[in-house]
């Protein structure tokens, strides 16, 4: 039985670290936190809070994830979105269903990104 999502795995191109760590970190307010050290050697990145594990794994032939996407639930979709376009990332695809307002971004590499509040 599935009892729930350990962490969401998305791919990067060499060299990414940094632009990694700006999204993650400052766009969408989640910490880093070490990988460990036989993993730490491949490159790339994890991300977590008190909900919400994100690896960065190195993928020398990469293509963003354009479909497939993490989704995630936020509190103040618009504070987060603010800051999102206040340091250059796209947003689109906004709209509000029934009690749910939902929006969309791009991680730096263009992998898509969901971001969902409950109203």
């Amino acid at each position: 039985m599935i009892v729930a999502i350990d962490h969401v795995q998305l791919a990067m191109p060499p060299g990414g670290e940094e632009r990694a760590r700006d999204f993650y970190i400052s766009v969408l307010g989640l910490a880093e936190v070490a990988k460990p050290a036989d993993l730490a050697a491949r490159g790339g990145c994890w991300f977590e809070n008190s909900a919400v594990r994100v690896h960065l794994g190195v993928e020398r032939e990469f293509q963003p994830a354009r479909k497939a996407h993490p989704a995630f639930r936020v509190t103040d979709l618009a504070a987060l979105l603010v800051r999102a376009r206040d340091r250059g990332v796209h947003v689109y695809d906004e709209e509000q269903r029934d009690r749910e307002r939902r929006a969309y971004v791009d991680d730096p590499f263009g992998n898509r990104i969901e971001l969902t509040e409950s109203l």
